[in-house]
């Protein structure tokens, strides 16, 4: 519900601060004070594109401030939007000259869509000019639903239906991902068996590429080896040599502690050498021919490196990673298969379930069509539109769609002998006027809605259709919050609260103000409505009675 409204420095509006509550709420004033101004402060707090010609002085900003009372059901949106949850929530919208704007909820910055996302759920404006709306398919099935109990099971029906659109969407996705990863993945098989064929776990081709060298070079080896006993152990070789010179040092290492240190490394020289004599001998003796065993160490050394050049690689850890991320990329193919085949199965389910509640829905439906058509009859009866007619086609087709496969036209026929066509196409303003009035008090009855603000919806009616409109508006106040700006004494005199806009001029300023009417006022107001500038005796009766 909107508690207050306060607008600074907005067109004609130099600062207005108003206070209201729950019922019907009447504004009131003549043509060009400002009654549109209000709606146009208002539309900014709903979120609506800046219109910076609109600042009074520019050198002020312009700022409108709208409270209002929520109930706990918009607490997780605070809460997801991360912004202070307060049951009575103050938004604010200020703009300058300069070009800026700026929107916030409870002194929490917003962005613009945040504001309208929010403010959309609390205040309704429906004007003159959107009573075409009733041709809108979401329009009809909302009045049917709201008429029919059925908002919370439609509501259902098109949730499943847009999640079944979601995992469709998503496992077409996969689809198409999978489809172009076909031959990709055909090639990585090949990859996979091709280096899988190299044991890379397994086989140690740095050990490999030594054993090849041992064989492909038995000669050099050999010869390597022995030089290397021949330069140790043949007389006059190093060992013996070395031997010679230990034993001359000897003779002097009593007379020197230190020459006793170099006899003891000389004969860890003398030891290492024979050890190298006796290592090299035995790889000598080790050194046999084997062609065959060459001839497999280069088949598999050859195969090994041209994987290896042709994947870029240098290493054997290098091509073994290579190998486990191809594998890698299998798995998830794999995984992609169980997930096409997961989302076909929830699609299914989906499928199912949303075939059960659009038939609940349907019957649900179909059920209060007669129901409804006689209580808008009824009710545009009262509004003195008696030979209408209505007829709802409500039909199932073969397809699924968020309104549960059905479609929805509402035909309608004002005069007697007058074929029926669409609502839209078959009423002319007046008559259109009185049916959304009509269809605003049923949705009322039926379901919650946000603040309703009607602007001149009474246009083209008068005399006694416009007081029973005003009857009629009154019901809805019991029901919610109603603002009603019109031009109307008949309608005007049913408020629970009467606003008056007025224009006054000082200073070589014009200025709106609007103000809230005490029973005196309010006589005094509708009698001008009723007689003109010339208020008479006759016209303060004839207000009184109305209000009466």
């Amino acid at each position: 519900m909107l508690k207050s409204l306060s607008v600074q420095n907005f067109a004609l509006i130099e600062h207005v601060s108003l206070q209201f509550h729950e019922g019907l709420h009447v504004i009131t004033g003549e043509t060009g004070s400002g009654k549109s101004i209000l709606l146009g402060a208002l539309n900014l707090i709903l979120g609506e594109r800046s219109d910076f010609s609109v600042i009074r002085n520019p050198e002020k900003k312009t700022i409108v401030e709208a409270v209002f009372q929520l109930n706990e059901s918009f607490k997780d949106w605070f809460i997801s939007e991360d912004i202070d949850w307060e049951p009575e929530t103050l938004i604010r919208r200020e703009i300058t000259s300069q070009g800026k704007s700026r929107s916030f909820i409870n002194d929490t910055p917003v962005q613009l869509s945040q504001l309208k996302e929010f403010t959309e759920q609390l205040v309704y404006i429906h004007s003159q000019h959107e009573t075409l709306e009733i041709k809108k398919t979401k329009f009809q099935f909302d009045l049917l639903d709201s008429y029919a109990d059925s908002l919370d099971l439609a509501q259902q029906v098109s949730g499943i239906y847009s999640q079944i659109h979601r995992l469709r969407t998503t496992r077409e996705r996969l689809e198409s991902a999978r489809s172009s990863q076909l031959q990709e993945l055909d090639y990585i098989r090949f990859q996979l068996n091709e280096i899988g064929q190299l044991n890379l776990d397994q086989v140690d081709y740095a050990a490999l590429e030594n054993d090849f060298n041992k064989l492909s070079r038995l000669d050099d080896l050999k010869e390597a080896y022995s030089a290397i006993i021949d330069a140790i152990d043949q007389e006059n070789g190093a060992a013996d040599l070395i031997r010679r010179l230990k034993s001359h040092i000897d003779k002097w290492k009593s007379a020197d502690t230190d020459l006793g240190a170099i006899s003891g490394r000389l004969q860890e020289v003398i030891a290492e050498l024979e050890d190298i004599s006796r290592d090299s001998e035995r790889q000598l003796n080790q050194l046999e021919g084997d062609p065959e065993a060459l001839f497999r160490l280069t088949e598999s050394l050859d195969e090994y490196n041209k994987i290896l050049k042709k994947h870029h690689f240098s290493t054997q850890e290098e091509l073994s990673d290579y190998f486990h991320t191809l594998e890698g990329k299998l798995e998830e193919s794999d995984s992609s298969d169980e997930r096409i085949a997961e989302l076909t199965k929830e699609i299914e389910e989906k499928e199912q379930e949303l075939l059960q509640l659009s038939g609940k829905l349907y019957e649900k439906r179909v059920a209060v069509v007669p129901k409804l058509e006689a209580y808008l009859l009824e009710l545009l009866t009262e509004m003195k539109m008696e030979h209408s007619r209505f007829q709802i086609l409500l039909e199932r087709g073969e397809k699924m769609d968020s309104n549960g496969g059905m479609s929805i036209q509402i035909l309608f026929s004002a005069n007697k002998g007058l074929e029926l066509k669409p609502i839209e196409k078959a009423a002319s303003g007046g008559e259109l006027s009185r049916v959304m009035l009509a269809i605003q008090l049923i949705m009322s009855e039926k379901k919650s809605l946000p603040t309703l603000i009607l602007d001149e919806i009474d246009t083209g009616v008068s005399g006694e259709v416009a007081l029973r409109m005003g009857k009629l508006l009154k019901q809805m106040g019991k029901h919610l919050q109603v603002f009603a700006i019109t031009h109307l004494p008949q309608v005007a005199a049913k408020g629970d609260y009467h606003f008056e806009v007025s224009k006054s001029h000082a200073n070589s300023q014009t200025i709106s103000e609007i103000h809230l009417l005490n029973r005196e006022e309010r006589i005094e107001a509708l009698a001008k409505l009723i007689s003109g500038e010339q208020v008479t005796d006759l016209a303060r009766s004839s207000a009184i009675e109305l209000m009466n």
